[in-house]
């Protein structure tokens, strides 16, 4: 029987288990040296903050896999031998495979800071990161101050974790605004105030210098570039972004670049070796898209995409139009096409803000045709099958904006914005555009 070796259980690894599985008899074996079984890994900081237990996280009940016939196996992969097609790990055991997927996702980012490798130091990716936290920073009594190096989403989201504690936090972010080189000006200014509201310590336009040790290796401090400043910790969050988990790889045949390289197909440059999720890498970028995509939903895509391949329906990886989400502290995020930090050469943009100055929109659209090309939204809920449709049919800005109560998916009795929105819009550009009706079979039709 033809064995299929996934290395990573996250969310690509386990999705390409599970289809594989759907469409064939395969033998199937998942790999992973992080846990046994597969988790949530977006959901790792609520059981931080008490909203949910780590068994919450897991998806599948224990006996899933014995039920689905999928092998786990608990094992650090040190090698693969492709000559002999096989697996090898850190303590010698060999793994056979007739086809192998790697999916062994991303690891946090290292500069070479010293005290880089101190007690108290980690990221917040993996479930040895969260083990980390509740040593080091259980409460505010054994961590007195934390300091966060790196102003992403993982940054943010551990800020509120520890805070969500009670737990002191600096955070240092070098560019001059929130994660300034995604978010447009307005944008990033609104997400530094709810910062600062929530009584996080940020330090814009800075570096991390050092890391300081006490006697012990535990972290005592940490040194700021460009001022000397030295701001006394008892951990440190590293968040300054992910890379490919590929090191292993580094004396095999495997073609590697930032990440493991792959074709439309999600083959590697040796047949019957696939990649996919973070630690895969696009020869070519996909449109806009970036050569290595760290997001949860392309990395199920992958998983289902190489399962059809593997299962004699070879099919193209399409991971259609952009959209992301996240929450930063109490404001929660969307985008759906592209919105740049700063504007193509042939775009305009339409920017609406409420008097809160805790939601706003922020449209994209083609100057000379009115075509609409993104919307970043905070704090205002919208539907993901809305924008795909409009990118789909290449509607212009006008029409998203008269159904702007079609694209609305907040809950009932929350306040509507579209119409004062839409108002806006007419003032700043000499329209005259008609906000319609919400229509629900419009909707579930498309």
């Amino acid at each position: 029987m033809e064995h299929i070796v996934i290395i990573g259980n996250g969310i690509s690894g386990v999705t390409a288990a599970r289809h594989i599985r759907k469409l064939s008899d395969k033998k199937i074996t998942i790999v992973s040296s992080e846990t046994e079984e597969f988790f949530s890994r977006t959901a790792l900081m609520y059981v931080y903050m008490g909203h949910l237990k780590f068994e919450h996280t897991q998806p599948y009940e224990p006996w899933f896999w014995k039920k689905n016939r999928i092998a786990l196996k608990k094992g650090y992969v040190s090698t693969i031998h492709n000559t002999t097609n096989e697996i090898e790990f850190s303590d010698g055991e060999k793994l056979s495979y007739d086809q192998l997927v790697i999916a062994t996702g991303s690891k946090p980012n290292k500069f070479g800071w010293p005290g880089q490798d101190l007690n108290g130091v980690m990221g917040m990716y993996h479930k040895q990161d969260l083990e980390s936290l509740e040593k080091y920073a259980p409460d505010n009594k054994t961590c007195t101050r934390a300091v966060i190096v790196g102003g992403g989403l993982i940054g943010i989201e551990l800020a509120e974790m520890l805070h969500s504690r009670n737990i002191p936090v600096t955070f240092l972010v070098r560019e001059q605004s929130f994660w300034d080189g995604v978010l447009p000006g307005q944008e990033s200014a609104m997400i530094n105030r709810e910062i600062l509201e929530n009584h996080i310590d940020l330090r814009l336009g800075v570096n991390l210098k050092e890391i300081k040790s006490d006697d012990n290796g535990n972290v005592k401090s940490i040194i700021i570039e460009e001022t000397g400043e030295e701001i006394e910790c008892n951990v440190v969050g590293l968040t300054a972004g992910v890379s490919p988990n590929v090191n292993f790889l580094k004396n095999s045949e495997i073609e590697i670049g930032r990440g493991v390289k792959v074709n439309r197909f999600l083959e590697t440059n040796i047949p019957n070796i696939y990649a996919i999720g973070d630690c895969a890498e696009q020869h070519e970028a996909i449109g806009f898209r970036r050569p290595i995509e760290a997001v949860w939903y392309t990395g199920r895509m992958m998983g289902e995409t190489v399962a059809q391949t593997i299962c004699g329906n070879k099919i193209e990886y399409k991971p259609g139009h952009w959209f992301n989400s996240a929450k930063f502290m109490d404001i929660e995020y969307q985008t759906y096409g592209w919105v740049w930090a700063k504007p193509k050469e042939n775009e305009a943009r339409f920017y609406w803000e409420h008097a809160s100055g805790k939601k706003c929109i922020h449209l994209n659209y083609d100057k000379n045709t009115n075509a609409f090309v993104g919307i970043n939204t905070f704090g205002i809920r919208m539907r993901h099958e809305f924008f795909n449709r409009v990118l789909d049919e290449k509607q212009t800005v006008n029409y998203v904006l008269e159904h702007l109560a079609d694209a609305n998916f907040d809950p009932e009795f929350y306040k509507l914005h579209e119409a004062e929105i839409v108002a806006k819009f007419n003032q700043e550009n000499n329209t005259n555009i008609q906000l319609k009706k919400k229509s629900w079979t419009r909707i579930f039709s498309s």
